[in-house]
């Protein structure tokens, strides 16, 4: 089979792999059966490192196998084939009164890699992750063995593949439950944070609405370090349930690097904290609210040819306010900002995924253009932040996790290692694990 150049959402690299769409499962079966090259299962390539590739192996690319096995509209539960992306799941659940009960920032996933990343939301204290609210899975091994994972049926291998990076099988269907909804809007509040002190008083305060994030200036120094926007909401009573529309902006550009630097995004965050009607509160459209960036359609070639990383780590309390004020300063007294800050807390509802990223405290996301070593260094000592503050960087945005901050982090991963299918591999296990695997 000829090579097929691949990247993934950072598109720092692209590197040769044999790929595969098989358009039903038993076509994907079939090719997770032959011997051959270690494989790995990718769905849209939404994960910004090196966890969806596979480089000189087998990709087997689900995006075809989005069938419904069945929904029940009344009890608020779905069986969907794992290619199927959050994209096209609400288009269909969304007219019929029924929501996810954890969405990411893209419904350009699918949702057996939403569940191999464990990924979360803006309800992450009150919600859990994703995996939280799956009740079952279809799993098939390398040796043909088909089997049904839960809390209850085969739980370790069940705790081993939520979170476990698609690393213990080809993950065939997915049965969640629910929420119901009365309308596709949001009744939002936007208020303005002064520094790192205020968003945390902000978040206290905030805790009886569901959903909450804020975005930050990072670039912002001395007594406005921090400063930025708190965004919360709470699904409305009315406005009717109206699923989204495909991106309105179209294909974004591939800007030159010289536009990268330190002068644009500055001016970008000033645009962006004082726009017009940024403030207070309104109701509006889930789509805006839990998606912004998927109104423009590839976003991530804005960062240039030379791609960008991203820093996603969560420190846990009571080290997590000083730690993002470290963070901060870093990276603003580096001049390598970035256009998406964003900082959230996190809460203690476990999640039953062995690997899984979240824990009680605070998550800070940093986007940077790739500018080098200059950029490795930084985010080396970003991570060295996290690391002695007890923290971990999340696997499905990591590019440059050491071994041993790897292994610091998730000491879970040697259960993750003996359930892994022998045949199944990925650029990040192979990177983070190493020997030790």
């Amino acid at each position: 089979m000829s090579m097929t150049p691949m990247s993934s959402w950072g598109r720092l690299t692209r590197l040769p792999h044999e790929v595969t769409r098989p358009p039903f499962l038993d076509d994907a079966s079939s090719v997770i059966a032959s011997p051959g090259k270690p494989i790995l299962c990718r769905g849209l390539g939404r994960s910004y490192g090196d966890v969806c590739l596979n480089a000189d192996g087998r990709l087997l690319v689900t995006d075809r196998l989005d069938r419904f096995q069945w929904l029940d509209l009344q009890a608020g539960r779905l069986r969907a084939e794992a290619g199927m992306s959050i994209d096209r799941l609400l288009r269909v659940i969304v007219p019929r009164g029924w929501f996810l009960p954890v969405t990411p920032g893209t419904k350009l996933v699918t949702l057996g890699g939403a569940v191999a990343n464990d990924v979360h939301g803006k309800n992450h204290e009150l919600a859990g992750t994703f995996g939280a609210h799956v009740e079952r899975l279809g799993l098939l091994r390398s040796t043909g063995e088909t089997l049904t994972l839960s809390r209850d049926q085969n739980a370790e291998l069940f705790a081993a593949t939520v979170g476990g990076l698609g690393l213990t099988g080809f993950i065939q269907w997915v049965e969640l439950k629910l929420v119901p909804i009365r309308s596709a809007r949001l009744d939002t509040d936007t208020l303005p944070i002064k520094d790192v002190d205020d968003f945390f008083r902000i978040a206290e305060a905030s805790r009886d609405w569901p959903f909450t994030v804020a975005w930050v200036d990072c670039l912002a120094k001395g007594s406005d370090l921090g400063r930025g926007l708190f965004m919360r909401g709470r699904w409305a009573e009315t406005g009717g349930l109206a699923v989204h529309r495909s991106p309105r902006l179209g294909f974004a550009p591939e800007l030159p690097g010289f536009l990268l630097n330190a002068v644009t995004m500055r001016a970008f965050n000033a645009l962006y904290r004082n726009r017009p009607h940024g403030l207070g509160t309104r109701t509006q459209h889930y789509d805006p609210f839990f998606y912004p960036l998927d109104a423009l359609s590839s976003w991530n070639r804005l960062y240039g040819r030379h791609g960008f990383y991203q820093h996603q780590s969560v420190v846990p309390f009571p080290a997590a306010r000083d730690s993002v004020k470290r963070m901060l300063e870093t990276t603003a007294a580096q001049g390598q900002g970035s256009f998406l800050a964003v900082l959230k807390l996190m809460g203690d509802t476990p999640s039953p995924g062995v690997l899984s990223f979240p824990m009680e405290g605070a998550t800070l996301a940093l986007d940077f253009p790739n500018k080098g070593e200059r950029t490795r260094r930084l985010l080396d000592t970003l991570s060295d932040e996290v690391l002695a503050n007890g923290g971990r960087l999340y696997p499905a945005k990591d590019a440059v996790m050491s071994p041993a901050m790897f292994r610091a982090g998730y000491p879970g991963w040697r259960t993750v290692e003996a359930w892994r299918d022998p045949a199944f591999g990925s650029d990040f296990w192979r990177r983070v694990t190493g020997d030790a695997a």
